[in-house]
């Protein structure tokens, strides 16, 4: 069974940094793909980021390009969202989301596998 846990979450003033973890477990070989998708209040799901850990490709948002930066750590099968310069609008509940290797980040949104969520919150 895979398991997707979230933590670093919470309350930063705008301009200000924070790190996402993401502790991934029960995927075949430890390969996986794993995004990190947000939500806000009334608003849609958004794919923010997306990296795989069998070739390391990226992807970002436009929305979020040049401010995050996504990385993994294969030994301990986790995955981080770095966010510096936030703003008030990057404001929502982050999820982490994943799918056996050989997925696509294309199909962030449909992934199998969920954490159960972190809030960030930008004060402005």
């Amino acid at each position: 069974e895979v398991q997707l846990v979230e933590s670093g979450g919470g309350l930063v003033q705008a301009g200000g940094s924070l790190r996402l973890s993401c502790a991934a477990s029960g995927f075949i070989n430890d390969d996986y793909v794993i995004g990190w998708i947000r939500q806000a209040p009334g608003k849609e799901r958004e794919a923010v980021s997306c990296i795989s850990s069998t070739d390391g490709l990226t992807y970002y948002a436009d929305s979020v390009k040049g401010r995050f930066t996504i990385s993994s750590d294969n030994v301990k099968n986790t995955a981080y969202l770095q966010m510096n310069s936030l703003k008030p609008e990057d404001t929502a509940v982050y999820y982490c989301a994943g799918d056996p290797g050989g997925s696509s980040c294309h199909r962030m949104l449909l992934f199998d596998s969920w954490g159960q969520g972190t809030q960030v919150t930008v004060s402005s």
